[in-house]
């Protein structure tokens, strides 16, 4: 289930929120209702950016080795196709 909170609840709940995210969840906390921001645990965290900094690192290994350039209209192609399967 998605935990929203309070972001108050940060403060004054501290151990409760840090038992749902150490189980792996993360949670949502607003502010005035409206979302302010999201509380990951490190291993979370590190999951979602590990695989960007990896892209990323190949992306300037291809780059160094060939003059070769891409224009933004066929990356952007690509990725469309990539996230929809094509």
């Amino acid at each position: 289930m998605i935990q929203i909170r309070p972001v108050s609840d940060l403060r004054n709940k501290f151990p409760e929120i840090e038992s749902i995210v150490n189980n792996g969840s993360p949670v949502y906390l607003t502010k005035n209702g409206y979302g302010a921001m999201v509380v990951l645990s490190l291993e979370e965290y590190a999951s979602l950016t590990d695989s960007v900094e990896m892209k990323l690192d190949e992306a300037d290994r291809q780059a160094a080795a060939t003059n070769a350039r891409l224009s933004h209209e066929t990356v952007f192609s690509r990725a469309r196709n990539a996230v929809h399967g094509k």
